[in-house]
């Protein structure tokens, strides 16, 4: 039996941002830290482990040991809170760049741009003077339901991880710590705050647990947010498997966990389950209580009240300060600590690069796309998300962004010869936290002035989706359908009849139900774009730049060909108390091959306005540092007639297992910029650990023996191997 090592791609080799500092080096910081124990009263200690407002924690103004600051949120930092309230400060300088949100990056399949995505967020929270930047989140894309998807990495572990790890470097190469979330299984909003997931070994080592293991051994990621929702019967933020036995015993995690807010419920589980920093809303942590009252959380009064009793030994708080002084060390007492910047050219240009590079085309008929700069053709644009702003609303990732330019706008400057028109053609409510804000506008009114419009119109381009109101791509709720909202659907019915020339833009950060399909030419997902919404999306549907995006995660073609949601309730919300993943390891794609239930658009699938052929496979094992890697060779060509970018996507399955397996999953993928008519070789270095499977029975990760099947291809739909090869356990 082999333990297992790290499955990380050796996409992530380049390490940009890793510490290097030495071993004598880290032994002179215990010293420090230990110095500035001995100097701290247990009131002090106490201090440092819960919040003292909405995002910061005390410090020890004596001696020099500042406020720890931490901040929202994962594509762009927010704006300034009140202190003991969650109203915004009202500052005038604090509007930032609106990065595009995790899905989008996922889309990207690419991590170098995940690096500087990263880099950027830390220099614009260095300059805002934050320690800790509350992301990435890396929870799995489990259900189209879940309103927080839009800030995850997609339904791979491997996808998800190969991004997170430069992600988090990129971040803290700024002297920021990178707050990986959220520690676990929080993978939907409906009763989060308590609903209790059962879910066997396998299946949390193998999916959940993948990218949390890369960020913390792989990134070494300074900081981690435990989950609201309970694990096994244990809430996640001090929950004794995951934080003591997994991540601090296993992984040798040595940074700060932090709490939810409001996830805390316990002192004696808060001290003794791996809790660090208590951060909440009023009394204990919970959501409503007397202002001003964080004295009384878990990790304050009562924790020093059983110290004082005796009842808690004190090298327990010891434990917890030595941990938040060591993310200090890291981030406001580190030397040489970089200058950070916000709002510059560059980080808008990177905005702009990392939404192209997400953009998936889903459909393009008769070369719909792209459109013609120079035309002078008469252009429909209707929808509300055309116009909306998209940064604004879903929960804790709102933002302030100094510059959001609409899609809307992004096309008239595109396109300065055509004859552009515009109609909402539906309406939402405004996006309030929480609820649901009926639209002023006249439902009726809307339609009939779309339909006018379209039927004047050469082409249609309907810009809609969700947006990121409650019960829709926010924080807090689920969506209630795998529908469009607001009528969307029959409307484009409607529109298609009047002018089959209609393209659909999807603004979301799920996948959506498309009975309208057969009726559209065109099709493209372009989730939610941050500040340069408009120029990316223009540049897109006029070839500017080649689409060379990939979903991160499937589109299911109804709902119940879902794997959650095809065993019922009980798998997904739960009955209120509890919930089973009875789809167990076999998730998104691997749901849908395994199980030959065809998505509507698979995981990976992604057009372009140029075709690639993938040819010359071949496969083989060499040692390199003492360990056995399987090595891929392939070549792929642009045979098409504009220079564009593909991801290459190397799969692997084992047939004949001991345990059941997915078909195949993904092992490695690489994005390559291609000239038309250019050929590339790849060479793909898959470590054999990554093949293995988690034992149940021995709590260990087993290589099996026998034959592999090697799936080349551009999308996770492959019907047939390419390869096969032989591995002994040895």
């Amino acid at each position: 039996m082999i333990q297992r090592l790290l499955p990380i791609s050796f996409l992530t080799i380049f390490l940009l941002g890793l510490s290097t500092s030495t071993s004598a080096q880290d032994t002179k910081v215990e010293v420090q830290i230990d110095s500035i124990l001995s100097q701290l009263s247990t009131e002090e200690k106490i201090a440092l482990c819960h919040a003292q407002s909405k995002f910061s924690s005390a410090g020890v103004p004596g001696i020099g040991i500042p406020e720890l600051w931490l901040t929202d949120g994962p594509h762009g930092i927010r704006e300034e809170i009140s202190w003991d309230s969650w109203a915004p400060a009202a500052w005038t300088n604090d509007s930032i760049t609106a990065f595009p949100a995790l899905t989008c990056l996922a889309a990207s399949f690419d991590p170098n741009l995940a690096y500087e995505y990263g880099r950027a967020l830390g220099e614009e929270a260095r300059y805002r003077n934050k320690d800790v930047l509350l992301g990435p989140g890396v929870n799995i894309y489990r259900s189209p339901l879940n309103g927080r998807n839009f800030e995850y990495l997609g339904e791979d572990p491997y996808l998800a991880s190969c991004l997170a790890v430069p992600y988090i470097q990129g971040v803290q190469s700024m002297g920021v710590a990178a707050c990986v979330k959220h520690f676990a299984l929080n993978n939907q909003e409906k009763w989060r705050e308590h609903i209790d997931v059962q879910i066997s070994d396998r299946a949390l080592h193998e999916i959940y647990l993948p990218a949390f293991k890369a960020a913390v051994q792989e990134a070494e990621v300074w900081s981690l947010m435990g989950a609201y929702n309970q694990f096994r019967g244990q809430h996640c933020c001090h929950n004794k498997t995951l934080l003591i036995d997994i991540l601090k015993e296993d992984w040798r995690f040595d940074g700060v966990v932090i709490s939810d807010w409001g996830g805390t419920h316990n002192t004696l589980q808060a001290v003794y389950h791996g809790l660090d920093l208590e951060m909440g809303t009023w009394t204990n942590g919970l959501t409503s209580s007397k202002a001003n009252a964080y004295d009384s959380y878990f990790l304050a009064s009562p924790f020093l009240e059983k110290i004082k009793l005796g009842e808690i030994d004190e090298e327990e708080l010891n434990k917890k300060a030595r941990r938040i002084l060591r993310l200090m060390m890291r981030t406001s007492l580190a030397p040489n600590r970089p200058r950070g910047k916000m709002n510059n050219p560059e980080h808008l240009a990177l905005a702009q690069e990392v939404a192209e590079s997400g953009i998936v085309l889903l459909k393009n008929q008769n070369q719909f796309f792209p459109l013609d700069t120079n035309s002078d053709i008469k252009i429909a644009v209707i929808g509300e998300n055309a116009i909306r702003s998209m940064t604004q609303g879903g929960g804790s990732s709102a933002l302030k962004a100094k510059i959001e330019i609409s899609p809307l706008t992004g096309l008239i400057e595109a396109f300065p010869n055509a004859e552009i028109s515009f109609s909402m053609g539906y309406a939402s409510g405004p996006p309030v936290y929480g609820k649901v804000i009926a639209s002023p506008y006249d439902a009726d009114s809307l339609v009939a002035d779309a339909l006018r419009k379209a039927k004047e119109a050469d082409i249609v381009l309907f810009i809609g989706g969700l947006n990121k109101n409650h019960h829709q791509d926010c924080e807090g709720g689920d969506r209630l359908s795998f529908d469009l909202p607001f009528g969307q659907s029959e409307l484009i019915d409607k529109i298609t009849a009047l002018n089959p020339q209609t393209a659909v833009i999807l603004i979301s950060g799920n996948a959506v139900a498309m009975p309208w399909l057969n009726k559209v030419p065109a099709l493209v997902q372009a989730w939610y774009l941050g500040s340069q919404s408009g120029p990316a999306l223009a540049n897109i549907l006029s070839g500017k730049v080649n689409p060379s995006g990939k979903l991160p995660f499937s589109f299911p073609k109804k709902l119940r060909d879902n794997a959650a949601h095809s065993f019922g309730a009980i798998s997904y919300p739960g009955d209120s108390l509890e919930q089973h993943y009875l789809e167990d390891i076999l998730i998104g794609y691997r749901w849908h091959d395994t199980k030959n239930i065809p998505a509507l658009f698979p995981f990976g699938f992604g057009l372009s306005y140029t075709q690639f052929a993938l040819s010359n496979f071949k496969s083989s094992t060499e040692y390199a540092k003492g360990e056995l890697q399987l090595i891929v060779k392939c070549e792929v060509r642009n045979i098409g007639q504009f220079n564009g970018q593909e991801v290459v996507q190397l799969y692997v399955g084992k047939a004949n297992s001991a345990v059941e397996r997915a078909q195949k999953e993904l092992k490695g993928f690489q994005k390559v910029n291609l000239k038309a008519g250019e050929t590339k070789n790849l060479v793909f270095k898959i470590p054999l650990n990554s093949l293995m499977y988690y034992d149940e029975k021995s709590s260990a990760w087993t290589l099996e023996e026998g034959p592999y099947q090697i799936y080349l291809g551009q999308s996770s739909v492959i019907k047939e191997a390419q390869l096969s090869i032989e591995l002994q356990n040895s």
